[in-house]
């Protein structure tokens, strides 16, 4: 079935929901007016219905391949990335000085979201360029801004990171690529990297790879790494790609989904590289791309289960099997269960949706103000973002799936490329249980205040719709008030208790977020839309209280099980 990017619930989200207005009212975003942002959707809309979802079914039969040292990626791809570049969206928030539009970063997500929507295989590639070119612009000295940001910008040269080695998974630190420092101020980097997506392809006429390494004098651990540039071809001062550097992929790995998307295995044999950063200050500048990142690979989990979801509404539509109980068209979207599912599914999105944009709003207004406070609310809301936005495309996809019944076992009927395409969301950019680490950890080194300030909106939020649906509001406030007992209880734990209930904590501020969305959204008119946040706060929000139970649970009973214990 073909997709359809949902225009209508972005729209509602920015306009009356996130506060998407406090962003295009600051002098930095002033041009992101309602014009603007309508057509920036509109059209980025077309590209993904007319552009990127054809291309979904072709990237899983037809894979990214390896011949002869040289990389092959699906039909259609390569296509589709030049369109992606020549519309603009690789720059679509990107420094203004480079090429780039300079517009919010909220926009950009949406824009991320629907595009994952269409093809995630194909998305994957302008989001880590995104990616790549923010840390450049933060971190890499003006000659390399330079000669690499507007190539990177307007999508002729494409960026990767590489910061994975056989040895040094989630533990970055551990990594042994060396840089050795070479007469001319360049570095000579020597080492093997894994799990590069788009370490090579056929798109683009250069290849810039972020390269995580140690130089000769580097302390042991993370604080002993180092950030370089290394470029598949060596360009010149004006930017022509020259000699072939010494990089190369050894392989292309055998991936559970994502097929289209070539995950390479990188060799490095003593290849010119360029600092970016100060030295041994590598994974300041990573996490400059890592934390933007997040969010989008968040938005990719939403946009996934969006695919599925009309993709099991479509068959749902059309499937008739055994008697339903209305008089309707006797399809399977009118037996009860069914129609529970689709809409969980839909609740579901609507909330995980509102999140990331509230992240993405918080993360503008904190570029544009400088407020320490917008700043913290972008931190707190980044690991729930990324976390539960995968967390749920994967949960939706199996739903999905189970929707289409025997069917969705089925390749054929596409159901299940969803679920194997966003199953690895959950595990790059940071597993979700270092998600949930970094959230009951550092991001509550401030004794919890900017989660309290969160929680006393949402509070504040549901006093105010009282008036006019207790039924929804009363709920709402119970369950905020919960998670701030819990979080009071929280601060006081050492770390090893906070990590143990981390993944339930996560969870359970996700379900009291969702439903201080949904009942915003419940505030206007609208039939559905009021229908919808019953389906969320009575169905979904209690979910919170079991989470809160295991987060208060702690970490005795998992330790009393010994490793022998566990094998046994």
């Amino acid at each position: 079935m073909p997709y359809r990017a949902p225009i209508r619930d972005i729209a509602l989200l920015l306009d009356q929901i996130v506060g998407f207005d406090q962003v295009r009212a600051t002098e930095r975003f002033t041009e992101a007016t309602p014009e603007t942002t309508q057509a920036i959707i509109t059209e980025a809309a077309r590209l993904c219905e007319d552009v990127m979802a054809p291309l979904q079914r072709v990237g899983d039969t037809h894979p990214a391949r390896l011949e002869n040292g040289v990389v092959r990626t699906p039909p259609g791809f390569a296509d589709g990335f030049h369109a992606i570049a020549e519309g603009g969206w690789i720059g679509l928030a990107a420094d203004p000085a480079h090429g780039g539009m300079g517009l919010p970063q909220t926009l950009a997500t949406v824009v991320n979201e629907m595009m994952s929507s269409a093809c995630l295989s194909l998305q994957i590639a302008p989001l880590l360029a995104q990616g790549q070119i923010e840390a450049m612009e933060h971190h890499a000295s003006d000659d390399l801004k330079a000669l690499y940001l507007p190539k990177l910008i307007s999508g002729e040269w494409i960026g990767t990171m590489n910061l994975t080695e056989p040895q040094a998974g989630s533990d970055v630190g551990a990594l042994r690529t060396k840089a050795e420092p070479m007469p001319d101020g360049s570095y000579a980097i020597s080492g093997q990297k894994i799990y590069i997506s788009y370490g090579d392809h056929d798109f683009t006429e250069n290849v810039c790879h972020l390269v995580l390494a140690r130089l000769p004098d580097a302390a042991p651990g993370a604080q002993g790494v180092s950030l370089f540039m290394v470029p598949k071809f060596i360009p010149d001062a004006e930017g022509t790609p020259g000699a072939r550097n010494g990089v190369r992929v050894i392989s292309l790995e055998h991936k559970l989904g994502l097929h289209g998307s070539p995950t390479a295995v990188m060799e490095y044999d003593r290849a010119a590289g360029w600092l970016v950063g100060a030295p041994h200050k590598g994974m300041a500048a990573m996490f400059t791309m890592m934390n933007n990142a997040r969010v989008g690979v968040g938005a990719q989990g939403i946009g996934v289960a969006e695919a599925a979801y009309q993709h099991a509404l479509d068959y749902a539509m059309q499937r008739k099997q055994g008697k339903t109980p209305i008089t309707g068209h006797g399809a399977i979207v009118e037996h009860a269960d069914v129609r529970r599912m689709l809409a969980q599914m839909k609740a579901e999105i609507f909330a995980c949706r509102a999140i990331a944009l509230a992240n993405a709003v918080a993360i503008d207004m904190a570029t544009a103000t400088g407020s320490e406070d917008w700043a913290a609310r972008a931190a707190l809301l980044t690991p729930i973002t990324k976390a539960h936005g995968t967390d749920i495309g994967v949960e939706l996809a199996g739903i999905g799936v189970q929707i289409h019944g025997g069917m969705g076992f089925i390749e054929e009927t596409g159901a299940a490329q969803y679920l194997r395409d966003v199953r690895v969301a959950t595990i790059y950019e940071g597993t979700n249980g270092i998600q949930a680490m970094d959230l009951v950890g550092r991001k509550m080194m401030d004794g919890g205040e900017a989660a309290f300030r969160l929680l006393q909106e949402i509070e504040d939020g549901a006093e105010a719709a009282r008036a006019t649906r207790p039924d929804l509001a009363e709920p709402v406030w119970q369950a905020a008030e919960s998670l701030r007992e819990a979080t009071e209880w929280l601060v006081t734990q050492d770390l090893t208790e906070r990590f143990a209930g981390g993944t339930a904590y996560l969870r359970a501020f996700a379900r009291v977020l969702g439903a201080h969305y949904h009942l915003k959204a419940a505030q206007g008119e609208g039939r559905a839309r009021h229908a919808l946040a019953e389906v969320f706060i009575h169905r979904i929000l209690p979910d919170h209280v079991a989470c809160l139970a295991a987060l208060r649970a702690g970490s005795e009973a998992l330790y009393s099980l010994s490793n022998e214990d566990l094998a046994a």
